[in-house]
């Protein structure tokens, strides 16, 4: 199953990841874990990309789909993958297509999880973490008598970028640069829009029934 996982930040993306990965043994795949992999090994690609992260410039596209390329050489990548987070431009499609067919590989599906503005900006308002395991909760979930403490005994926190300002920039930048990207994928016969609305096993269920 090759699959491209599409939403909007606080759509769900990263946990119906997981649930999708698990149940059809799949490698998930962040670009950003292979981009700091590849660093961390000093490989050539990373050594590249290094340049460009030391000098807070973006990495050009070219150097991620050669690491993308990379890894899809490992033999864990046989049974397919889940992208997760990419591609986020109309150029990073069009190159992952050609990628693709290079190495004689096509997608089934692109799932895009659609949640309206509004609720994302609630959820995400609502949103803290934990400090040591990096654990998602929801601030309403806790009276105000009880301690902001993760099962593991971290700290729970609240991201800068969870303001409801920041939110809604996050989410114009999505709409510039990544909704085209769902219509290029909807164009080409392969995108399944599923309904971000409702429980963890409810989205995962919808996402199933298209797959």
């Amino acid at each position: 199953m090759r699959l491209i996982l599409l939403g909007a930040p606080g759509a769900g993306k990263g946990t119906q990841a997981k649930k999708i990965s698990s149940k059809f043994n799949i490698p998930h795949v962040s670009t950003g874990d292979i981009l700091r992999s590849e660093i961390s090994s000093n490989s050539e690609l990373g050594k590249k990309a290094e340049e460009y992260v030391n000098s807070g410039k973006l990495v050009p596209d070219e150097l991620i789909i050669g690491m993308i390329k990379e890894e899809f050489k490992k033999d864990k990548f046989r049974t397919g993958f889940l992208m997760d987070g990419f591609p986020r431009t109309i150029e990073q499609a069009e190159k992952f297509s050609q990628l693709l067919k290079e190495l004689n590989l096509s997608l089934n599906k692109v799932i895009n999880i659609v949640v309206d503005e509004d609720e994302i900006v609630r959820r995400l308002t609502d949103r803290i973490v934990c400090k040591k395991c990096n654990k998602i909760f929801k601030l309403s979930d806790f009276s105000k008598e009880q301690p902001l403490k993760c099962d593991c005994g971290g700290e729970l926190y609240k991201r800068n970028d969870d303001s409801e300002e920041v939110i809604k920039n996050r989410l114009e930048v999505y709409k510039k640069q990544t909704q085209p990207v769902v219509e290029y994928y909807k164009n080409s016969g392969l995108l399944e829009n599923i309904d971000g609305l409702g429980t963890e096993n409810e989205i995962f269920e919808r996402i199933l029934a298209r797959l």
